[in-house]
């Protein structure tokens, strides 16, 4: 049974308990890695970030800075290498689906940043990010 690094929990610990809920239910079955920088983030690495075409969200209004973060950046980890292979876009929609299964039995809303509209259409997107889940919170 897969479980997630030192690196991954750690980064994982700083994002908002359904989240942390979530994806400790996901690893149980599907191999995954949180990725570094992919839970909260503090002005100077959400600046880094969108200076990169990493993010389009500007310091203080991504989901990634509040505390305990509202989002978190997951990829499929596989047992080959590369562990993350970043050009099987397919192996990134599939994990997306199981995500987004484990989340509507744990009665978790979440938005993919592969499909951010949410209408299961993903050719329709402008900005791809293919690692980003977030909360769907009632504010």
């Amino acid at each position: 049974m897969p479980t997630f690094s030192f690196s991954s929990e750690s980064t994982l610990s700083t994002c908002h308990e359904d989240l942390q809920r979530l994806f400790r239910g996901v690893v149980l079955s599907r191999d995954c890695q949180v990725l570094y920088e992919g839970g909260h983030r503090d002005k100077a690495t959400q600046d880094r970030l969108v200076s990169e075409g990493k993010s389009k969200t500007p310091y203080p209004t991504s989901k990634h800075n509040k505390y305990p973060s509202h989002a978190v950046d997951v990829a499929p980890y596989h047992r080959t290498i590369p562990h993350v292979d970043w050009n099987d876009e397919y192996s990134f929609y599939y994990f997306a689906g199981y995500v987004q299964r484990v989340a509507d039995e744990l009665g978790i809303k979440i938005r993919y940043g592969g499909d951010w509209d949410q209408d299961w259409e993903a050719d329709d997107q402008t900005f791809f990010d293919l690692v980003h889940f977030e909360l769907v919170l009632e504010e």
